[in-house]
């Protein structure tokens, strides 16, 4: 009967929270935690580590990592905590789960801590400072980042294995995965793996749906801020990233690591059917088809079936009668691309397909290949042929 009023009472101190900081106005239900908590103000640190010398508001935490105690672990993908509300914590990375809310724009936060970091957005406030210029800052490890400009020192955390360097530890820990192949975030929808929390959230909007990140030059939008900023090029005519080797500019950083291939050589892709490599993947994917047969484009129209999907853009052509390239000399329409580069070397006299024994030059590739056949005397039209 004791124990259960005990209980009770317990219950009723944790509804009740009687003990009010009154710097922080923060609740608690216990005078220990009341006590505990008015430290963090103080600053006071009365208990000592008898192992390391350090001094702490409270020791109970500290000395697990002495001993190396992680009892809590994680059902879905095995990892171990210290403490259990660390290990509550982080299967919200699993369950997708949010439970705070900002009450001024609804967005939702899995973890306490991105939710406080949040709301500051909205009260400006910024409880960082700097002690070497004074500037403040919302985010303590946005303040960590400043002071490497007192320090000197800018990156501090490195990867053991390749040396790279990081401002930030969580930077150094998430890179580490690259290396370790380590994907602790996965996809409750379809069961896809990731390194990194983002990306696990940037791709839950693909089951979603949802596109937050719009542009407002034409209203598209898209599912990662990345995309967008690659898009806005399209109306800037912005190219950032230029070859060292040729000059040649791109507007996608993924653009230039491709280009680089053409000078480098390299083909890290090849077909394990015929041995023939490529440059890039997607080369290898639509070069795959010609031993599969695959033809996964249809035309809604007619039924036809392509292995490319260029090849059915072209195609679509001749059911919509469409001619989007516009001759600007002349006027003159063209279905495809390729037939107006072929019509500008009428206006610009352009003869870029030359013999290679005579010098002689032409504006078609066929008249260059029919002109090489008086140089070899070969005649792959007989009159027999003609006739059969």
């Amino acid at each position: 009967q004791n124990d259960c009023c005990r209980k009770c009472k317990t219950h009723r101190m944790k509804q009740q929270k009687p003990f009010s900081c009154v710097t922080c106005e923060k609740h608690f239900a216990f005078r220990s935690a009341f006590e505990a908590h008015m430290r963090t103000h103080t600053g006071e640190k009365p208990f000592l580590c008898v192992n390391c010398g350090k001094c702490f508001n409270s020791l109970t935490k500290h000395m697990t990592t002495h001993r190396n105690e992680k009892p809590f672990s994680c059902v879905t993908c095995g990892k171990c905590f210290r403490q259990k509300r660390v290990l509550t914590s982080h299967m919200r990375c699993h369950t997708d789960e949010k439970p705070f809310m900002c009450v001024i724009c609804e967005k939702r936060f899995a973890f306490r801590s991105a939710f406080n970091v949040h709301m500051r957005t909205h009260t400006g406030e910024k409880p960082f400072s700097c002690v070497a210029c004074g500037q403040s800052f919302s985010q303590k490890h946005v303040l960590t980042n400043h002071m490497t400009v007192h320090t000197g020192e800018k990156k501090p955390f490195s990867c053991v294995t390749c040396g790279k360097r990081f401002s930030f530890k969580a930077a150094v820990d998430a890179h580490m995965r690259t290396h370790t192949g380590e994907k602790p975030f996965s996809c409750l929808t379809c069961g896809k793996r990731f390194t990194v929390k983002s990306s696990l959230n940037a791709h839950m909007r693909t089951h979603r749906g949802e596109k937050p990140f719009s542009c407002v030059n034409c209203g598209k939008s898209f599912s990662r801020k990345h995309y967008l900023a690659e898009h806005a090029s399209i109306h800037t005519g912005e190219k950032p990233f230029s070859c060292v080797n040729c000059g040649k500019r791109f507007c996608r950083k993924q653009y230039l690591t491709e280009h680089k291939k053409i000078h480098t050589g390299e083909k890290p892709f090849s077909c394990l059917t015929c041995g023939k490599s490529f440059s890039h993947k997607h080369y290898l994917i639509k070069h795959m088809r010609s031993h599969t047969g695959e033809k996964p484009f249809s035309c809604v129209t007619c039924g036809k079936s392509f292995s490319q999907k260029q090849d059915l853009t072209r195609h679509m052509t001749i059911h919509t009668g469409q001619k989007p390239f516009l001759c600007g000399t002349c006027g003159k329409s063209f279905s495809q691309k390729q037939d107006l580069t072929r019509h500008m070397t009428i206006h610009t006299g352009q003869k870029p397909f030359s013999c290679g024994t005579c010098g002689k030059s032409f504006s078609r590739k066929h008249y260059s290949t029919e002109h090489m056949l008086s140089h070899t005397g070969e005649k792959p039209f007989s009159v027999e042929t003609v006739f059969v």
